[in-house]
């Protein structure tokens, strides 16, 4: 049987995630997940593939309220509400994509400039703002957040098993930061998903993720390396990229937990790897 054993929501794009027992599918992607952003002086998106260090900030949710901290410095912290609210938007690209967002305080503000040590903004995606999902691969006009494409990504368990057996060191999941993690099943069994069930919900597997840079940042100290991208090119290329875990869409809201079972309903060819 395959059933799912992590739930991840992240909060902010490029900072660290949490993990969940319960997660709520909204109409664009788990509950809260990328909903914030750091941006540049020129409202371009910025990420740990050009600033690794943005790992070593870690987000906490509390009843109404987003906690950011930095690792090993928990007394500097700032408090955002969950729910922004506020008439001044500001227009943000993300890749070719550009989105209204509400702009943080001055002093939200300074806070990250300081950690970056660049000027910087962190920006909120209020419900009015519809990031639409590419066309090539939406089933109904699909909507997303500041994710890099879709709703959710999702990976399994015996994928990441596999490739730390080729590894000298493994590596956690929070390198390839899915939504959903689930268990059983073959290595990269994803991959031939077309049509499955978790908790009465339909997803559907409408594009495999090619993964970049930031995999080789480590999640706990910020420091890059080569690795697992190199292993994982010599044996998870297609088209020129590399591949692991799948992007997700999904009908209908409602929300999913630790240990529903994955139920398959269609399948698809896998990947040409090349």
């Amino acid at each position: 049987m395959l059933s799912i054993s992590r739930l991840h929501v992240y909060p902010v794009k490029s900072l660290g995630g949490i993990e969940l027992s319960s997660a709520k599918l909204t109409d664009r992607g788990i509950e809260h997940d990328r909903r914030w952003m750091l941006v540049g002086e020129d409202n371009r998106f910025l990420t740990q593939r050009e600033f690794p260090k943005l790992a070593l900030l870690r987000t906490a949710m509390h009843e109404n309220e987003l906690i950011i901290s930095e690792k090993g410095n928990d007394a500097e912290k700032i408090n955002l509400q969950l729910y922004p609210t506020g008439s001044d938007l500001v227009s943000v690209q993300i890749w070719d994509d550009v989105c209204e967002a509400i702009e943080m305080s001055k002093e939200i503000n300074e806070w990250f400039s300081n950690k970056l040590n660049m000027s910087c903004k962190m920006v909120y995606m209020p419900v009015e703002s519809k990031r639409k999902v590419d066309r090539n691969y939406a089933l109904n006009n699909e909507i997303t957040g500041f994710s890099d494409a879709f709703p959710v990504l999702m990976i399994g368990q015996a994928s990441l098993n596999d490739l730390n057996s080729r590894l000298e060191v493994p590596v956690p999941m929070n390198r390839f930061r899915p939504n959903i993690v689930f268990t059983g099943g073959d290595p990269f069994e994803e991959d031939t998903m077309q049509h499955f069930q978790i908790g009465g919900i339909d997803f559907y597997a409408v594009k495999p993720c090619a993964r970049c840079v930031v995999t080789t940042t480590d999640q706990e100290t910020g420091a890059t390396a080569k690795e697992p991208l190199k292993t994982l090119a010599g044996y998870r290329t297609a088209n020129n990229k590399v591949y692991f875990g799948q992007n997700i869409l999904y009908k209908n809201e409602g929300q999913i937990k630790v240990g529903d079972e994955l139920k398959v309903v269609q399948t698809k060819a896998g990947l040409q790897l090349q």
